[in-house]
């Protein structure tokens, strides 16, 4: 995927605070152009996905620095007025993308239910466990909104499950009045993907930091950056690049 792994802001705390402040100056006195109506959306940053917690479903370089790194970088956002959320994968232990629910498959097969493709998991982020739990500080976050718990459909989307229905994050976001969203977290190619594509679609303006996430396969991710490119969604290598961009064009 190309993602750079130095350190955990990718050129430093400080560059990023000049970055805002520069924008703000710039900005002073519009509200419209205020952190309030920016939300930063941390996905699915839990045991489950994690290399350092031996998750169910690890995916590869989400060690304990790749942690610290979204929290360092989750922290510096919220002190500078970002409403913050966590998605959480939370599957009941009889999911339909559970493998083992399924008689004679094997993780990572894929089948057609009603229609549709079903990849086959195993069994992982299921609730109430340590396995599921969230890495990062969860004081930080000011809603944490869960996906996946009807055990009938999948949700790598934090916006809606494979029915449509709707997990509460966009609403959540227009209640708080805002336009503009950075995504990063796990996985690139699947939840992160997902969710960012559903929201360009619900009209927020959505950037997907690439640094700050980790993805299944480097195959899987140059295709989902493609994807999501080519839905509207702004792909950029690490935070200063998607605070750049969000400031300047006030959200």
């Amino acid at each position: 995927m190309g993602q750079a792994r130095e350190g955990p802001l990718n050129g430093g705390e400080e560059r990023l605070k000049l970055i805002i402040g520069r924008q703000k100056a710039q900005t002073r006195g519009n509200m419209d152009i205020a952190g309030k109506r920016r939300a930063a959306i941390v996905t699915d940053v839990q045991g489950c996905f994690a290399t350092w917690k031996h998750g169910s479903l690890a995916v590869p370089g989400s060690d304990e620095l790749y942690v610290r790194s979204v929290e360092a970088a989750t922290r510096l956002l919220r002190s500078e007025g970002f409403f913050v959320l966590a998605t959480q994968d939370w599957h009941p232990p009889d999911h339909i993308s559970f493998a083992k629910n399924h008689p004679g498959k094997e993780p990572f097969d894929t089948i057609e239910i009603n229609g549709r493709t079903q990849v086959l998991w195993p069994s992982h982020c299921v609730q109430g466990t340590d396995d599921a739990r969230l890495l990062v500080d969860e004081s930080l976050f000011a809603a944490v909104i869960r996906k996946a718990q009807n055990p009938l459909f999948d949700s790598y989307s934090a916006v809606q499950d494979d029915s449509g229905e709707k997990t509460g994050l966009e609403a959540t976001l227009r209640e708080k009045g805002i336009v503009s969203v950075v995504i990063y977290g796990i996985a690139l190619d699947y939840c992160v993907r997902a969710t960012a594509i559903d929201l360009v679609h619900a009209g927020f303006k959505t950037a997907v930091v690439e640094s700050l996430c980790r993805g299944v396969s480097p195959e899987t991710s140059v295709q989902a950056i493609t994807q999501m490119r080519e839905e509207g969604v702004n792909v950029v290598q690490d935070l200063h690049e998607a605070l750049a961009d969000s400031l300047s064009q006030g959200g």
